[in-house]
């Protein structure tokens, strides 16, 4: 079972910029070009809720309403990395982030699969 892990967190203040790595955490060489891969984030006291996700083809994307025009997620076939190029930030962007992961061989993103496999997550802090 491929385990992941979150890379890239931290604070940043209104407007400024981070990105999170997502990649293989107990074996690097494992591929990971063939996982559906999304980013998740939990605010406190809020649900968790999708913000990004990419197929393992890398052609179909999906993004919330709240970060389209400033996230950007795609796949590093090389690293062997799923990235979230986050821009503009807000303080409501401030969450507990998580990477996500289920093998589907779907060609069409869509925010309703079910991921089974989940890194740890990682903190990203905006303030004001």
């Amino acid at each position: 079972q491929i385990q992941l892990k979150e890379y890239g967190g931290g604070w940043v203040q209104t407007g400024g910029s981070l990105t999170l790595d997502c990649g293989p955490s107990a074996d690097p060489t494992r591929t990971f070009s063939s996982f559906t891969v999304a980013w998740f984030r939990q605010a406190p006291g809020k649900e968790r809720e999708i913000v990004a996700a990419i197929t393992w083809s890398g052609g179909s994307t999906h993004y919330i309403d709240s970060v389209k025009g400033r996230f950007t997620i795609s796949r590093n076939y090389a690293r062997n990395t799923v990235n979230l190029q986050m821009n503009s930030l807000k303080p409501e962007d401030t969450a507990v982030y998580y990477c996500a992961a289920v093998l589907t061989g779907i060609t069409t993103m869509t925010p309703f699969l079910t991921y089974d496999i989940w890194g740890q997550g990682i903190q990203v802090t905006v303030s004001s």
